[in-house]
This record gives C-alpha cells, sequence and structure tokens, in this order.
C-alpha cells in the first residue's frame, strides 16, 4: 500500500484512539477546508497580479493590485481565459493510484524548454502580466512573447491530501472540489482547465460549472473507459464510475466496455461510440456540433483514450486506441462553445522516464487552452 493512502487510511483511527468528540473533529475539518478554499480564491484573485505603483509623499509609494480577471480584460477584453486548477487526487482509482502525482509533472512539461508555447491552430499560450512603476509600464511573460489576448493561468492545486489527512470523507471532499471550481469561475473570465488526477474528479468539476453557469452542458467524454458504473466496487465515487454521476455526455474513443457500461449508456441516453466501429464513425466525430440549447461544452480526456504506443504512461493500458492526431482532429474541428475541461488518468509512474506521456498531456492542455479561450 502507497504512502499517500496509508496516510488517509490510519488518521482516523489515531484519532478515534485519542477520543476526539466528533464536534471537536467537525470543528477541525471545517477549518482545513475553510483555509483550503480561501488558498484557491486568493490564488485566482491576486497572483502574478497587475500591479500599479504610485509616488507619494514621504518617499512612500503607493500601489493598487488588480485580480486575474482584470488583468485579462485590460490585455484584450477576453471573454473566456483557460485556468489551471490541479487536483492530486487518485485514491479513487481502481488499480494504479499514481495520478495523483500527475499535475506538477503536466505542468513541468507544459512550459518545458523542448517545445513551445504556441497551439496547432498558432495560439500563443503564455502567462503575462504588466507593472506599471512611476508611469513607466514594464511587462513579462513567462511563456514567448504574447500575440494574443487569450492567457493560460494558474491558481495550484486543491490540497487533497491535506484535507484527507483530517478524516474528510469523498462526499464532502468531492463539494470542496466542486467549490474550488467556481471560485475560479467567480473572477470572471477565468475558466476552469482542471488537472487529474484520477476520474472521478470530473463527476464534482462539471456539477459545479453546470451550477455557476445555470444550466446543463454538454459533455465530450474520450476515454477508453465509459466509466459509468453504478458503484464500481461499491464505490459511488470511483473512477470507474464518475459519469454514472454525471448522467450525460458523448463518449469517444471506447474499447474497454462490459454489459453495464452498455446498460447504463442506454439508461442515460447517452450517445457512445466505440474504436471497433471508429473507422465507420470518423467523420461525424471529427465534425462534432455541441452545446445547442445548454450552457455550453465541457471536454474530458483521459488519457488512456490515446493508444499506449502514443501514451504508455496510464494506470489502464488498452491497446487499439484513438491516435494523438485523431483526438487533435476531434478537438480542433468541434463547433461548440467549449466552457471547461480536464485532463485526467496521467500516470508518472507508469511514464517512460523522459515524460513521454506527460507531454503529450500537456499538449491536450494547451490545445485546450486555446479552445477555451476567447
Amino acid at each position: 500500500m502507497s504512502n499517500i493512502v496509508r496516510r488517509g487510511i490510519h488518521y482516523m483511527p489515531a484519532l478515534n484512539a485519542a477520543k476526539v468528540s466528533a464536534a471537536m473533529l467537525e470543528k477541525g475539518q471545517s477549518r482545513v477546508i475553510d483555509a483550503s478554499l480561501t488558498l484557491i480564491r486568493e490564488r485566482a484573485k491576486l497572483k502574478a497580479c497587475h500591479i500599479y505603483f504610485y509616488p507619494s509623499f514621504m518617499n512612500l509609494c503607493l500601489f493598487s493590485v488588480v485580480s486575474f480577471g482584470e488583468l485579462v480584460r485590460a490585455l484584450g477584453g477576453s471573454k473566456a481565459t483557460s485556468t489551471l486548477l490541479g487536483v492530486p487526487l487518485g485514491h479513487n482509482s481502481s488499480f494504479l493510484q499514481g495520478p495523483a502525482f500527475a499535475p506538477p509533472r503536466i505542468r513541468e512539461a507544459i512550459w518545458c524548454g523542448s517545445t513551445n508555447s504556441t497551439t496547432e491552430e498558432g495560439i500563443v499560450i503564455s502567462f503575462s502580466f504588466e507593472v506599471e512603476i512611476f508611469g513607466i509600464v514594464f511587462g513579462f511573460s513567462t511563456g514567448k512573447e504574447l500575440q494574443d489576448a487569450r492567457v493560460l493561468t494558474d491558481v495550484g492545486d486543491v490540497p487533497i491530501q491535506e484535507i484527507r489527512d483530517c478524516g474528510v470523507d469523498d462526499h464532502r471532499l468531492m463539494n470542496v472540489i466542486g467549490e474550488s471550481v467556481k471560485l475560479v469561475m467567480d473572477e470572471d473570465p477565468l475558466r476552469p482547465l482542471v488537472l487529474g488526477g484520477d476520474h472521478s474528479i470530473s463527476f464534482p468539476v462539471i456539477r459545479a460549472v453546470s451550477e455557476k453557469l445555470g444550466g446543463p452542458v454538454d459533455v465530450l467524454h474520450l476515454d477508453a473507459h465509459p466509466d459509468n458504473y453504478d458503484a464500481f466496487e461499491g464505490n459511488i465515487y470511483s473512477h470507474a464510475s464518475s459519469f454514472a454521476r454525471v448522467m450525460e455526455g458523448n463518449y469517444v474513443g471506447i474499447r474497454s466496455i462490459t454489459a453495464e457500461g452498455r446498460a447504463q449508456a442506454k439508461k442515460f441516453g447517452v450517445e457512445q461510440y466505440e474504436m471497433r466501429t471508429f473507422s465507420r464513425d470518423r467523420h461525424f466525430l471529427e465534425n462534432l456540433k455541441l452545446g445547442e440549447g445548454v450552457k455550453g461544452v465541457y471536454i474530458s480526456i483521459d488519457v488512456d483514450c490515446l493508444d499506449p504506443a502514443f501514451a504508455p504512461g496510464v494506470s489502464h493500458i488498452e491497446p487499439g486506441g484513438l491516435s494523438f492526431r485523431d483526438v487533435l482532429n476531434i478537438l480542433h474541428n468541434l463547433q461548440g462553445d467549449v466552457v471547461a475541461g480536464d485532463v485526467v488518468e496521467l500516470n508518472p509512474q507508469r511514464d517512460t522516464v523522459d515524460g513521454m506521456t506527460a507531454m503529450v498531456a500537456a499538449k491536450l492542455v494547451r490545445e485546450l487552452a486555446a479552445k477555451i479561450s476567447k
């Protein structure tokens, strides 16, 4: 059993043995949750902001700080900007729990010097800000030269392990993830692009996006598995049950599906496309039109939708998957207002030495960021 699991399991018996009252435990858990949400809220508001300095008497400088949202609007009136939010959760995986370590590996690959930050459609994904000192404006960018008003920002990770260490159960943890997403969206025009973590995180994220936008969203789900078991191995929050909770969407790339998976798709009215018929369905899937009559489109990409030749660093290796070009064609040609998304199930513990799958995940993030940003 890995340390990340052992810590979460054994803290509660220790607290019970110490006869900590339920009221005290609840108070402690609430304080940790409040601190975690405050962390996300303040990062969304203040991290790497636009700072103005003003001269004043007595050699003092006054300054004001504006939010990410105000910064993005000042840079070009963007209606939506992708914002990375890491959710390093892996304990709902049914096999390996390495996806908990994925968010920092994806970030490292996004800004790796071996590639550039321009998407295939020519959008420059960079993080940029300005500082004005005594009327002189200085511009800074962590990516390439900013040639587009679309900016990729980052509010860091939800502190999943710290929350679990104090005994918070999964029901409450899912709510914390959802509230974190809403805090990002409070800073208009920021839109969440979530880095998993296992696929269980998609349910609270999609729910939060839908609630924040005030209505349902279409879901495009690319995966080797439908993830729609009612409660896989008795766990309603299993990564194999996330889309039973979501209950609607388009699934593409499936090649490992059981009778229950097909029955669940029929029950929920889900359009499901399997790899065995992909050559027949290719034209339709590469020209999707989604989002009509709803609040937008949410895209969830499980890295194992790709054939392991392109992405070996996943927990569940299923040969016969999509090529990377197949996925890009689906994303680039999709017609619809993409309002949020996630990239999940990278397992760095199974990746190649040079982080090949992390680089694949990073490119998916860049292409999704360009799709979300407007």
